[in-house]
């Protein structure tokens, strides 16, 4: 059976790339933190996990290139939010994954 394109179902490929980004501890970290705050995490995460702030950057670019966070630069800091729509997308998908 040779695959396609069109092999998968835009779920498929929706829950793949949410299971990619959160594919790493950091970002499960990341992820958590963002959901237990009333409003945007605006302070600097690096100072909340010992990671160098380039890893930490490439972690929350992951996030941010699956659409789970959002990020705007309120200089000098960086203010991140969880996205909202995207975040109950994954949760949906993940749980009619987990039910196959």
């Amino acid at each position: 059976m040779e695959l396609t394109k069109k092999t998968f179902s835009e779920n498929q490929k929706l829950t793949a790339r949410f299971a990619k980004a959160l594919g790493h501890p950091v970002r499960l970290y990341v992820i958590e933190l963002l959901s237990k705050q009333s409003c945007c995490y605006s302070g600097n995460l690096s100072e909340v996990l010992p990671i160098a702030k380039s890893t930490l950057s490439q972690h929350l670019k992951e996030l941010k290139n699956a659409g789970l966070i959002q990020g705007e630069i309120e200089q000098p800091k960086i203010k991140y939010c969880l996205n909202q729509e995207n975040w109950r997308l994954a949760q949906k998908l993940f749980k009619e994954f987990l039910q196959i």
